[in-house]
């Protein structure tokens, strides 16, 4: 059955996940994300102090793929380490706190008030802690214990985008439950959203498209005007052109007819002479015979 095989992954993944708090506890692992791709199998792991997960020259990360790979087979395991930046808003880093600090000998209410106030500085829109078990001391009855502050959703589909983190504490007069809830700064819930934000919100989007389009319009107008100034310039450079042609020509015609005038006057110029001297024979001729 396929139920079967769902079962197995999400029973795999915890004796993952228990191993690896086990192994990078002191590195602050929190959280466990596996991604399987065609080639790889790709393992994301959520912790505070990446330094310590990796260790000297990568030794940490190759031995816990060695060991994914043989121990819980795992196809091609390939390791990333995420740094968790902000510890005060992951829910999980939270609960592991309490517990050590708890475990160590810290009283649990200064530790839970103390831890509360870091949570709601960091910029959460709330927080709760609910401690159960052996809170008054030894000999005193189990209690269960609720410090919250801020907004919270405990119910429904919206439970769900609220980030929660469990840890068990080991005190001197037994064992105390740690459960930590944090609505993060970004998350946004549907009962929470201003209609007046959205109808202005989409006013704004439609503005800013109109002015979009008037200044696309203008662009295009431009453009055309451009398109326009130069086909005007090349016209006006044709004419010029065309002009500047026909000068020449009317120059080279000038010149030609200056030449033939000249040749004229040439070849007239020596009839003139010969006329000349035979007009000066005639007139000597007569004078001798005077």
């Amino acid at each position: 059955m396929i139920e079967r095989t769902f079962i197995k992954q999400g029973i795999k993944k915890i004796e993952m996940e228990n191993y690896l708090k086990k192994e990078l506890y002191k590195a602050g692992f929190t959280k466990l994300e596996t991604m399987k791709t065609p080639l790889v199998t790709r393992i994301v792991l959520n912790v505070t102090h990446p330094g310590l997960a990796i260790g000297k020259g990568g030794t940490n990360i190759k031995k816990l793929t060695r060991v994914l790979e043989e121990r819980f087979k795992v196809q091609n395991p390939q390791i990333e380490i995420r740094e968790i930046t902000v510890p005060e808003l992951d829910a999980q880093a939270m609960a592991d706190k309490i517990s050590s600090l708890i475990g160590r000998g810290f009283s649990w209410r200064s530790v839970v008030y103390r831890t509360l106030k870091a949570i709601r500085g960091a910029g959460a829109q709330g927080a709760e802690i609910v401690l159960s078990g052996a809170l008054g001391g030894k000999g005193v009855r189990k209690r269960k214990q609720r410090i919250a502050e801020g907004y919270m959703k405990k119910i429904g589909e919206q439970a769900k985008l609220v980030d929660y983190g469990c840890a068990p504490a080991k005190a001197k007069f037994g064992t105390i439950g740690v459960k930590v809830r944090i609505v993060k700064p970004e998350t946004v819930f549907p009962d929470k959203i201003d209609i007046k934000e959205i109808i202005e919100s989409r006013k704004d989007k439609a503005e800013e498209e109109k002015k979009n389009k008037k200044e696309k319009e203008e662009k295009k107008e431009e453009k055309k005007d451009s398109k326009e100034e130069k086909e005007d310039s090349k016209e006006k450079h044709k004419k010029h052109e065309k002009k500047e042609k026909e000068d020449k020509e009317e120059k080279k015609k000038h010149q030609t007819k200056k030449e033939d005038n000249k040749k004229e006057k040439k070849k007239e110029h020596p009839k003139k002479e010969t006329e000349k001297k035979k007009e000066e024979k005639k007139e000597d001729s007569k004078a001798e015979k005077k």
